[in-house]
């Protein structure tokens, strides 16, 4: 299947690096966040993907015009550096369509704007590109194909959030005051499949999670994968760190492409 990758926000949590580059290219070791999840989708043999573009949409380009295999894969190097056989690619199989889809569009917006490269497609993968997981794809497509009517489904993950939740009573009485984490909800993690029904529910200028998606709910066509295992997103500068802090530490749990990661065996 095709994979929508969300490239083009401003990134404005982030903005010691937004400013520079956009947030789909800050690094996580020494390749950006959207490749991690790019070489993620690849691995379960989705390997044909739509970035949809927006600020600095040129930088996203010149990376991939000017990608160097070596940085990841093992190499020959023969003559003084004027011969290199490398011993394994990452991208020479990937197909990559860079689509132009405005600098202010909404996550609908950009997604209507590639409708015409998806209409002969029966379902299709979509994501934000600021988050990583080891979420196990081939079940989570399973799930939603086996769904007679459903349109779309996001995966559902816990939230990361310290905060409580609080109830209040009149005069400021509190009621009830739990975590987020103990309440038994989920959040949207980013990582969806659509049917391409999904474009008739998509009106001019909407928000894909807001309008289309409540219509969907309240027609019981729209469903929540949960996932338990790793998840993180790339928000703030915090995040990054994090991501950082876990890279240097060897337990990169999303690299499911590498045979010492242990990711979940539902996954293979």
């Amino acid at each position: 299947m095709k994979v929508v990758l969300f490239c083009g926000g401003l990134g404005m949590r982030l903005r010691e690096y937004s400013d520079v580059i956009p947030k789909p290219l800050v690094p996580v070791g020494y390749r950006p966040i959207v490749w991690h999840l790019m070489r993620y989708y690849a691995h379960f043999g989705h390997k044909e993907f739509i970035l949809c573009l927006g600020h600095r949409a040129d930088t996203i380009k010149q990376y991939f015009l000017d990608y160097r295999e070596t940085l990841s894969n093992d190499f020959v190097m023969t003559a003084g550096g004027k011969t290199v056989d490398l011993l394994g690619s990452d991208i020479q199989d990937w197909k990559i369509t860079f689509v132009d889809t405005g600098i202010t569009s909404n996550i609908g917006m950009r997604l209507k704007a590639v409708e015409r490269f998806l209409e002969h497609d029966e379902m299709f993968l979509a994501n934000y590109s600021d988050g990583l997981a080891d979420l196990p794809l081939p079940q989570m497509v399973d799930f939603f194909r086996t769904s007679p009517g459903a349109v779309g489904c996001f995966a559902g993950v816990a939230p990361t959030s310290s905060f409580h939740l609080v109830s209040v009573g009149e005069q400021g009485k509190v009621k009830s005051i739990r975590h987020i984490k103990d309440v038994g909800m989920r959040i949207n993690g980013g990582f969806f499949v659509f049917r391409n029904e999904i474009f008739q529910h998509l009106h001019d200028g909407e928000e894909l999670v807001q309008e289309p998606f409540q219509r969907l709910s309240e027609a019981g066509r729209l469903l929540c994968y949960p996932h338990d295992g790793f998840w993180a997103c790339m928000d703030t500068f915090k995040e990054k760190q994090m991501f950082e802090d876990l890279y240097t530490r060897g337990h990169t749990p999303w690299e499911v492409w590498k045979p010492s990661v242990k990711s979940n065996p539902s996954s293979k």
